[in-house]
């Protein structure tokens, strides 16, 4: 019961977002382009025919999501590398010392952008370019999720790695869950204690935050949104203590390469530098 109290608390705060971004950022973009309910209804119609193999494959790699996060740790401790002294001797105590600027007030806006601010990022964008005039917006964005779920999948099961408030309980302090308790009850529901690098949280935001640059002209005024959001998202995993800073980078480093990868996939030109190194290859096997 508990859970659902927080799921529909989420659910609530989130719609509350979708509707204020829908008269922000969308309905002035799209005033001068609007047709009424109709093309917008046929626009949504489109749009989702267009992508339906990539929407398919999304939903595949979520359920294999689920399915190996339930059996992977087992699988992980099998055969993956455990990272996390590693990853301490490279950064030693970074989170900690961010924790030592720890305020009420901070804790309070962390643990919001990182629960409902990183639902409301990674959702708002399906609703919002569902509804623009083409479909290579959420193509492009659906293909980079599943890029990101692919790349942090297998490196969960290849690495293991325990955040900072597992690793040195001491020194870091589980600040969201001391500040809301229930919010265990939903990570619990998606995350792993051992799943850590990379940060998908740093991730999944900074592929939404790249695609509004890339698409800017789309929606101009998402762009300062969803930068705002990303960056708040990504210094509360570490203000947290759920992630350490290497996670982020390498989460920052994840959604620039799939942004590129969905792209260059888009645009058909992905091949184009192996074509290129073929290209001089034979050449100079030809000199």
């Amino acid at each position: 019961m508990a859970l659902a109290d927080v799921v529909f608390q989420l659910g609530l705060v989130v719609v509350a977002g979708h509707l204020l971004a829908m008269l922000f950022v969308v309905e002035r973009s799209g005033r001068r382009r609007s047709r009424g309910l109709v093309s917008l209804v046929d626009r949504i119609r489109s749009n989702l025919t267009a992508v339906a193999p990539t929407l398919g494959a999304l939903a595949a790699v979520l359920a294999v999501n689920k399915v190996v996060r339930d059996v992977g740790v087992e699988l992980s401790w099998l055969i993956g590398i455990n990272l996390t002294g590693n990853i301490y001797l490279l950064e030693s105590q970074f989170v900690a010392t961010i924790q030592r600027f720890a305020h009420p007030a901070l804790t309070a806006y962390f643990g919001f952008v990182y629960v409902f601010g990183y639902t409301f990022l990674l959702t708002f964008p399906v609703l919002a370019y569902a509804i623009c005039e083409r479909a290579r917006p959420l193509r492009v964005l659906f293909r980079a999720y599943i890029l990101n779920y692919g790349i942090g999948l297998l490196c969960y099961v290849l690495f293991v790695a325990y955040g900072p408030r597992n690793f040195m309980p001491e020194l870091v302090e589980p600040l969201l869950y001391a500040s809301w308790p229930q919010s265990q009850l939903l990570v619990q529901q998606v995350n792993v204690n051992t799943n850590v690098f990379p940060s998908l949280h740093a991730s999944l935001s900074a592929t939404v935050a790249l695609l509004a640059y890339r698409f800017r002209a789309v929606y101009a005024r998402w762009l300062p949104v969803a930068t705002a959001l990303a960056v708040s998202i990504t210094v509360s995993t570490m203000y947290l203590g759920i992630h350490w800073a290497t996670d982020v980078v390498a989460g920052i480093v994840v959604a620039w390469v799939s942004v590129e990868l969905a792209e260059r996939t888009e645009e058909g030109t992905i091949r184009e530098p192996l074509r290129r190194l073929q290209g001089r290859e034979s050449e100079a096997v030809r000199r």
